[in-house]
This record gives C-alpha cells, structure tokens and sequence, in this order.
C-alpha cells in the first residue's frame, strides 16, 4: 500500500499512538484521515491542524452504530477505506485478591475486555465490510487493518489479569483475522508496545517515569509515539507482513512488578 492518496480510519486517534500514526500518515501524503475517538473536541482540535487530509468522527468503541456511522461518514467525505488502525483502549490494574482477600470486580474485567478486545474486533470486521469493496493492486491486496496489542499479553504484570487478557486476545485473534481475510486481499498485522512515552506517563508519581525508563535492554529510555507510528507505516507498506504481532519494546521483559 501506498501512504500517499490511500485512506485511514484509526480509532483511538485523537492523542498517544493514534495521534502518532495521525501525524504520519497525513504528514506522508494521506488522501484522509479520520480521527475517529470518544473525546471529540481533542479529535476535531487535532484535525483543524492536520489540515483538509483529517476528519474527525466521534466513535465508542464499544458502540458498533457510531463504528459504522464512523465510517460511512469517513467513505462520504474521501470516497473509499483503505486501511483501518486500532489505537482505542484502556489500561486497568486491579489485583484478583486485594489485602483483605476482597475478589476483583468483574464489571471492571468486562469494561477492559469490550473495550480492548472487542472493540477492536468491531473495527476490524466493519472495516474489513468496506475494504473488501476496494479494486485490488497487482498483489492483489484491497487493505491492511493494523490491530495493537501490548507487551503485557506475553509480560503481564501483578493486577493486569484483565488488560494482559484483553491484549493477549488481540495477539491471538491475528492470525486466523489474516486467514479469514485472505480470500478478500486484506493484511491483518499487530504491533505490541513496550514502555511508550505517551501522556499517561505525566501523570504518574514522581521519579516512576524514570525509573521506567531504564528498564528495557536498549536502548535505555521510553519508545516515541512516533517509533510507533513508524512502524505502522512499514506495516502498510511492506505488502509481505502478515498474520504477525512485532514486539516493539527494546528488548523489554517485564518483571512481576
């Protein structure tokens, strides 16, 4: 695929690794770029600077309507769907047990799941109801819906039983979502970040951040959202990836805690 003259829906685009591919990909010559995230008003701020290539569409993830409505406004403005790139989600620390051998809330476990996990699968299937519909190059590929996972669906953490499954579910669902999709010309690929120095950082404690950022093996500091962004360019462009999760992470292992 071609990042010039070719049209992207990413969820979750409106700040972190969305914003990231965002910037990139209009930055690359991108005939439209939805913005497609819950908080709007971040969404239609970032759209206004990225210029006439980006829209934004307010979209929950865990509503299919407004994922479809999503999208058709998207194919209204810029003619087609090319791409579809999966940034929505939600961290979630909660222990199984607490201190007092209290369980851990199961609506809690749900909300991470619908939301990483299956929200991601809707995407990816109303997506893929759109590219199919795209001629195919000489390779015969319509399309390339890019999913992200997340060093914790192989390293989870104390207190990540449910975001360590929801991620493990996306790394898990790639390979028979590239099977599936074969028969219509569209790649299926996950990207699982490491350490990422996305805002989230900002608002932990004191001396955290930096502590975190030397824990990967090298190099010695936090991943950019940009290295992220990079990375699902080569993803669209290098028409051979399939079926695969890359671990962009520097080498990181998690520990327990």
């Amino acid at each position: 695929m071609d990042i010039a003259n070719s049209v992207y829906f990413i969820s979750g685009g409106a700040s972190g690794l969305g914003e990231a591919a965002a910037r990139r990909l209009v930055a690359g010559g991108a005939a439209g770029v939805a913005i497609a995230d819950l908080n709007l008003e971040a969404a239609s701020s970032l759209a206004s600077e990225l210029g006439d290539a980006a829209l934004a569409v307010r979209v929950d993830v865990q509503n299919s309507d407004e994922i479809s409505a999503g999208m058709e406004t998207v194919i209204a403005r810029f003619g087609r769907l090319d791409a579809a790139i999966n940034c929505a989600g939600i961290g979630w620390a909660e222990r199984t047990l607490d201190r007092e051998n209290k369980a851990a809330s199961i609506e809690n476990y749900r909300r991470v799941i619908n939301i990483n996990l299956v929200g991601t699968f809707d995407v990816t299937r109303i997506a893929a109801t759109h590219i199919a519909k795209n001629e195919p190059n000489e390779s015969g590929e319509r399309g390339v819906i890019v999913l992200t996972a997340s060093l914790a669906a192989y390293d989870g953490q104390i207190g990540q039983a449910a975001y360590s499954a929801s991620k493990g579910g996306i790394v898990g669902m790639t390979l028979p979502l590239s099977r599936d999709l074969a028969a219509v010309g569209i790649r299926v690929v996950t990207v699982a970040p490491g350490l990422i120095d996305t805002p989230i950082y900002d608002t932990m404690p004191e001396g955290l951040k930096e502590r975190l950022a030397a824990t990967p093996v090298f190099p010695k500091r936090l991943g950019l959202p940009d290295e992220y962004a990079h990375l699902v360019q080569a993803i669209l462009e290098n028409g051979y990836l399939n079926g695969e999760t890359i671990r962009l992470d520097a080498a990181l292992r998690m520990a327990p805690k």
